[in-house]
């Protein structure tokens, strides 16, 4: 009897670590971009999800570019970027479900304070840009088809300015995150163009700060795609999709807007809207 109870105790104990185990390797990849780890919305809002379903989310953070082409090659469950044009094309493409708008927020151009293309204040990037290269001021561009690098170039189109003209002179590419290329425009007084939220949670400003701000055509949309489960069998489609499903809830939209850094909100959520 005393060997039967011993033999009971040691399954429960040996089903309890394997339930424990594959909970344990309940998770989901999310393909994101640098700005949404690096500002710390994902530590601020992913223990509100993963309490609530038990499920963990493992970011892979890098410009929106490469972060589609990793989705469309099957490597992550969710796409969470901001390049909205590309994002469509990669659901018309079948590499996704469906595109959800999910937050936003703007890019921002910052530059040293000497500002010596005279721009800060302004509120037209465009003639920012202009004003930039006429004075051949230095500028720090990422450089790595990220959605704020894809920006970036359109600024510069809309400009009719073709920048890479002067690439290694006023003009860099640093081929980096967000983070990284603020740091080389800090570094060499060179302008630059990020997102706002990036920005705020950016500590090695030096003398930098924002220049130029508010034009409507710096609006930052960003949204959430479920990779295609038909494309890529492996997709964890029922988690996956509870994450999307969670980011576009009420309490998901409600942990987005309640981010804060020194009392400064970095993402407005706008799910639905």
């Amino acid at each position: 009897m005393r060997r039967l109870g011993l033999t009971l105790f040691t399954a429960a104990t040996l089903l309890g670590s394997l339930a424990a185990a594959e909970a344990a390797d309940r998770f989901i990849t999310v393909q994101s971009t640098t700005s949404t780890q690096n500002s710390g919305l994902f530590e601020a809002i992913l223990p509100t999800f993963t309490a609530k379903t038990g499920i963990e989310v493992r970011v892979v953070a890098v410009g929106t570019g490469q972060a589609i082409k990793n989705a469309a090659n099957g490597d992550g469950d969710v796409l969470f970027v901001h390049a909205k044009a590309a994002e469509q094309k990669f659901v018309a493409e079948g590499g996704g479900v469906e595109r959800f708008d999910v937050m936003y927020n703007d890019f921002v151009i910052v530059g040293p304070t000497t500002d010596p293309a005279q721009v800060a204040g302004g509120k037209d990037a465009i003639a920012a840009l202009r004003a930039i290269a006429a004075a051949g001021a230095a500028f720090a561009s990422r450089g790595d088809d990220s959605g704020t690098d894809k920006k970036e170039k359109s600024l510069w189109k809309a400009a009719g300015i073709d920048q890479a003209k002067a690439s290694g002179g006023w003009y860099r590419e640093t081929g980096s995150g967000m983070g990284a290329t603020l740091n080389t425009a800090v570094g060499m007084d060179a302008y630059a163009l990020t997102d706002r939220a990036t920005w705020i949670a950016f500590k090695n400003r030096g003398d930098h700060a924002i220049v130029v701000e508010g034009d409507p055509t710096l609006f930052n949309q960003y949204g959430v795609i479920l990779v295609s489960p038909t494309r890529h069998p492996h997709v964890k489609a029922a988690d996956g999709q509870a994450f999307v499903d969670w980011l576009l809830s009420d309490e998901g939209q409600a942990a987005i807007n309640a981010y804060q850094i020194d009392g400064q909100q970095l993402f407005y959520a706008n799910a639905g809207t």
